[in-house]
């Protein structure tokens, strides 16, 4: 397979498959041995028998997140050994599932918490959240589709 040509030679591209029925789907990476497996709850058609749309992509968020820290860490020679984050959000389900003409299907806002393992000190910290934020390719769609998020980022002792 020839490699594909991309006007920026830092350009990736990713694909992905899918196969399903209903609401259950099983997505298939390209280049990978992964499945993902997709379903929903009850109340949106479905068995709850694999995580949602929703849980993967909020769980992108704080997952990428990670990675996006470790890149940056490396970047400005901190060193972080633990990560635990937690998430909420909010999403009106009046057009997802009430049909409505009115309104955004999209998320109203994100708060999240992040707990750093790490002996940085408060304004490296305060570095890495700002350049990971920055960096994250899924906390900027988040960002630039128009969503409120608020993270708070704070180092705990190890």
């Amino acid at each position: 397979m020839a490699p594909v040509a991309h006007p920026k030679p830092t350009v990736a591209t990713f694909k992905l498959a899918s196969t399903g029925t209903g609401v259950s789907q099983i997505v298939r990476p390209e280049g990978s041995e992964h499945l993902i497996r997709v379903d929903a709850a009850p109340a949106f058609g479905g068995n709850d028998a694999a995580p949602s749309p929703i849980a993967y992509v909020l769980g992108s968020l704080i997952s990428c997140s990670q990675v996006t820290a470790q890149l940056v860490a490396r970047d400005l020679g901190l060193k972080l050994h633990g990560f635990a984050f937690t998430l909420t959000a909010d999403l009106d389900t009046a057009v997802l599932v009430g049909g409505a003409k009115e309104g955004n299907p999209n998320f109203e806002s994100v708060k999240i918490e992040a707990f750093v393992e790490t002996e940085a000190s408060e304004r490296e910290l305060a570095e890495l959240k700002r350049e990971t934020e920055r960096r994250c390719p899924i906390y900027q769609l988040f960002v630039r589709s128009g969503v409120e998020v608020a993270s708070n980022w704070r180092a705990v002792s190890i």
